[in-house]
């Protein structure tokens, strides 16, 4: 036994117990240790004047003061010269050890002289029989691998003896040979010292051991301690990622420390990537500090390096047996070590619960329906336009730079084109489409996303089916498809994904992943969403503060990626002064039969109907219709019932989205802030609002119907359900039925084509450039519209709000407006050159409207007649279109980005891009992501589980 032990205490004031109620604790059991300690030294790191009372008090026989930020490390190295006797006992204020630890650890040293490592059992400050620590090892890339750590303390490992290393605090260490091997490693940043140490005597040929008879308590809140908590994760995986890449540097061969060197950074790279994809985006920062800062650090390396050659006597392979090898990690990490009584979740049962079978019976409900569509190439009508003839065009016009409209815009591009070119892309043969195969689809789509929502509120099988008939039979969505909306349509198909995924975000990050990425598309769909989605955000963040206590950081990573998307935009339309522009629908703007602003338009509202045809039934039965909406009265009663059921907290919830959902519909109704072709005012569509709405509406009225019946009235669940599904399929079936009628009653507002905007000559010379424009010139009452058009058609994706949303005229739209002038009046100008020289290889006048008058007949004749005695234009002819003529001289090609906006267009590209990688890195699942949601109920809510 060690004739003379000194105790080396380190003490520093933080931690979320005052530091002096540990100090004494600690203080007290070493006046109770059976073996006493011959000799104390504490380390004072930072002022305290309690701290300082008690070291004062204490006996020891030198109390040194270091600064705050002082780490174990460096306090021990303090403390080293004035070491005295034959071991060295290294404490912490919160390393409070048994009376007999001493004893033991210094009759390890004395039983076996090649030991000089005796490391005790580390139990819990407050419940002394879990054990936090008794060994640690690392595997075959150099990572700590705790070999035992929150196990119960039942004997079963108090056989335990030779390790490679073990936590640092409580161990006992020959004088000698912690004064040969330096001491403990300052580089390590407070992480693996103990290991380090470990490694070091092994090479030098001397034996680790832990004592599990030995028992200290530690707290872990101590400068010795790993930072503990979720506040603090990120410091310690700085700290831990800080000592593995410095041992790694250290402990390599010294031909291989260069190549380690330099391959941190695109190691560093690669880890953000598991990161994110492992679900602990905390740890990306702390990654790339950590191997930063050890890049940076070659001095410490070289010192550390030094300390093991001094020492050295023996081969790594002595360390080899001791590491963890590769199949041990993975029984550690395919073990699934949870709570037993956490609650497990059921099966999802689509196919058994008849999940499945609704879908196909849309499916065929919509084949009947809209099976003709199929024919068609392009789908028209309404805001519908033709695509891009190949993909590549449909992500030009989805990327930041030249708009396919205008005479020379450049901007940002709608995020709405970017999920027209993602849907274009299912079909890149004949990207326009996939719009007709979405129309066709869209009802049985619906029903899945509805049931996959519902599996969020409801176990029932039957009440799931209940709910995805309900979502597909929403008036908003049906006048979506009859009035060829595809934002619209889009924005109702991916809600109750973005409903499935929200609503449990702070849980998981998987979920929180998909969320972020869903609620980007759904806002580029409808962005007069934005102000409802801010305000349910806020209410998430505070429930989740008050009632979770956990999972802060994934609510708040919703909105992320659709902030940096929409800056762009945003930044735009406010350095123009047009910041109610960003709420203007997407797309081709369209004025269909919306509701008014009247009392009646706002009852139809209420009633869930963004048209003043509810349901189709005025045009069916040739009169207006009061009665359609009380056929969703069932509906809204059960969702109004729901608030008084056991579930009213989940009600609530529902409801809070039915009522911002309803708020944004009465705010856009009337509200007008986009222009279509004829400069006439647009309202926004009211339908998305009600979209939201029904999300909270079908929710309630499910939660209704799944709690609020007794158990012995079960079959009133049933009769229930059916009452409030067929007054709905009896409000709306007008509507689901507009496409069969004949032509003398069309319903519908579809149309087969246009395959293209422009006469098929334009767009068979614009099917593969975007660089040839074609000026339009379309004379109205009020004036002659003007419009460039470059590549063969306007489509889909080239829309913009920006220009859709203009309020006053810039200088290229003045310029534009001057050349139009110059065109279809008498002048020896030669305006057909300056049209080449800007790009534009075709003039267009757009064909008379059968309603024209002698005036706009007047001036079409007049522009028709400018135009033929052009020298350099060559008349094409008459097309379905409008006359055409073509430019003779020769066409300067649009002229590419300049090096700023190709700077600009990349960096905007790469910000998307990069955000959009990191939130579905974040959304793919993983095994211990799914192992985690299987410890969770489904459905979302206080359960009987006690989850939420």
């Amino acid at each position: 036994m060690p004739d003379r032990v000194h105790a080396i205490l380190v003490v520093r004031p933080e931690g979320r117990t005052p530091a002096a109620n540990h100090l004494q604790r600690t203080l007290s059991a070493l006046a109770a240790q059976t073996r006493r300690v011959d000799a104390l030294t504490i380390v004072l790191c930072g002022p305290d004047a309690e701290l300082t009372r008690l070291a004062a008090g204490s006996g020891a026989e030198g109390v040194i003061t270091a600064s705050a930020g002082t780490s174990f490390a460096a306090a021990t190295a303090l403390a080293t010269p004035r070491l005295t006797g034959d071991a060295v006992w290294l404490l912490a204020q919160d390393t409070a050890p048994d009376p007999e630890a001493l004893e033991r650890l210094a009759g390890a040293l004395e039983l076996s002289p090649p030991l000089v490592v005796a490391a005790p059992k580390l139990v819990d400050w407050d419940d002394r029989d879990v054990i936090r620590s008794l060994g640690v090892s690392m595997n075959r890339y150099g990572a700590t691998v705790d070999l035992v750590a929150g196990e119960l303390d039942q004997g079963q490992r108090d056989r335990a003896s030779d390790v490679l290393g073990a936590d640092v605090r409580g161990v006992l260490v020959r004088r000698e040979a912690w004064t040969a091997l330096g001491g403990l490693d300052p580089a390590l940043g407070g992480a693996d010292e103990g290991l380090d140490l470990g490694v070091r005597a092994r090479l030098g040929a001397r034996l680790v051991a832990v004592v599990p008879a030995a028992r200290v308590a530690v707290a872990g809140d101590g400068v010795a301690a790993m930072a503990r908590g979720r506040r603090r994760a990120r410091r310690r995986a700085f700290a831990t990622r800080t000592a593995q890449l410095h041992r790694r540097l250290v402990y390599a061969p010294a031909p291989a420390v260069p190549l380690h060197w330099l391959s941190f950074l695109p190691l560093a790279l690669w880890r953000t990537f598991v990161h994110l994809v492992t679900k602990v985006p905390h740890r990306v920062l702390p990654e790339w500090g950590a191997t930063l800062l050890v890049m940076a650090r070659p001095t410490a390396v070289a010192r550390a390096r030094r300390r093991i050659r001094a020492v050295r006597s023996v081969g790594w392979s002595r360390i080899a047996p001791l590491r963890v090898s590769r199949a041990e990690m993975r029984v550690r990490w395919q073990g699934d070590v949870g709570d037993p009584d956490a609650p497990v979740r059921s099966e999802l049962r689509f196919f058994v619960g008849g999940g499945a079978w609704a879908v196909l019976g849309a499916l065929a409900v919509s084949v009947a329906l809209f099976a003709p569509l199929l024919a068609w190439p392009v789908l028209g009508g309404g805001a519908l336009a033709p695509l891009r003839a190949n993909v590549a065009q449909l992500w030009q016009d989805a990327a930041w730079g030249q708009r396919p409209l205008g005479l020379d815009a450049i901007g940002p591009a709608d995020p709405f084109a970017a999920l027209v070119a993602m849907v274009g892309t299912l079909s890149p043969g004949d990207p326009s489409r996939a719009f007709v195969v979405l129309w066709v689809l869209a009802l049985p789509l619906a029903v899945l996303g509805g049931w996959f929502a519902a599996t969020r509120v409801t176990e029932s099988s039957l009440l799931r089916i209940v709910a995805a008939i309900s979502w597909a039979l929403a008036p908003t969505f049906l006048a979506a498809l009859v009035e060829g909306r595809p934002a619209g349509v889009l924005a109702h198909l991916l809600l109750p994904w973005l409903f499935s995924a929200a609503s449990v975000a702070h849980r998981s990050w998987a979920p929180a992943g998909a969320a972020s990425v869903l609620l980007v598309a759904v806002l580029a769909c409808a962005p007069s969403l934005a102000p409802a989605v801010v305000v349910l955000w806020c209410a998430a963040l505070v429930v989740v503060a008050l009632v979770a206590g956990r999972g802060i950081a994934r609510v708040v990573w919703l909105v992320i990626p659709s902030a940096v998307i929409f800056a762009p935009l945003v930044w735009t339309q406010v350095r123009a002064g047009n910041a109610w522009g960003l709420l203007a629908d997407p797309g081709v703007p369209f004025a269909g039969a919306e509701v008014s602003p009247d009392p009646i338009g706002r009852a139809l509202l209420a009633a869930g109907f963004p048209t003043s045809d509810p349901g189709g039934w005025a045009s069916l039965l040739g009169h207006p219709v009061w009665w359609v909406g009380l056929l969703v009265a069932p509906l809204a009663f059960l969702a109004v019932l729901s608030v008084l059921t056991a579930r009213w907290i989940t009600a609530s919830g529902l409801i809070v989205i039915a009522v911002a959902g309803l708020a944004t519909a009465f705010a856009a109704v009337g509200v007008a802030v986009s222009f279509d072709d004829s400069a006439a005012a647009v309202p926004l569509w009211a339908g998305s609002g009600l979209s939201l709405a029904w999300v909270g509406l079908v929710g309630a009225a499910v939660v209704a119907l799944d709690a609020g019946i007794p158990d012995r009235v079960r079959a009133l669940r049933p009769i229930g359900a059916l009452a409030a599904v067929l007054a709905l399929a009896v409000a709306v079936a007008p509507a689901l039925t507009a496409q069969l009628a004949d032509g003398a009653t069309q319903r519908s507002v579809l149309t087969n084509g246009p395959v293209s905007t422009l006469p098929a000559f334009v767009a068979a010379e614009g099917r593969g450039s975007l660089a040839i424009g074609t000026l339009v010139l379309d004379p109205r009452d009020d004036g002659l519209r003007v419009e460039v058009v470059w590549g063969g058609s306007a489509t889909l994706s080239g829309q913009s709000t920006v220009d859709a949303t203009r309020t006053s005229a810039d200088d290229q739209q003045r310029e534009l407006a001057a050349l139009a002038a110059d065109l279809v009046s008498p002048s020896t100008d030669d305006v057909v050159s300056r049209l080449a020289e800007r790009g534009i290889g075709f003039v267009l006048l757009s064909s008379a409207p059968s309603t024209q008058n002698d005036v706009v007949l007047g001036d079409r004749l007049g522009a028709a007649t400018s135009l033929d005695q052009r020298d350099l234009l060559d008349p094409v002819g008459t097309t379905s279109r409008g006359d055409l003529w073509r430019v003779n001289t020769e066409v300067i090609p649009r002229a590419p980005l300049d090096e700023h906006g190709t700077t600009l267009q990349r960096l905007v590209a790469l910000g998307s891009l990069g955000v959009l990688v990191i939130a579905l890195l974040l959304a793919v699942p993983t095994a211990a992501s799914r192992r985690v949601a299987r410890r969770t109920p489904r459905i979302v809510g206080p359960t009987s589980g006690g989850s939420r």
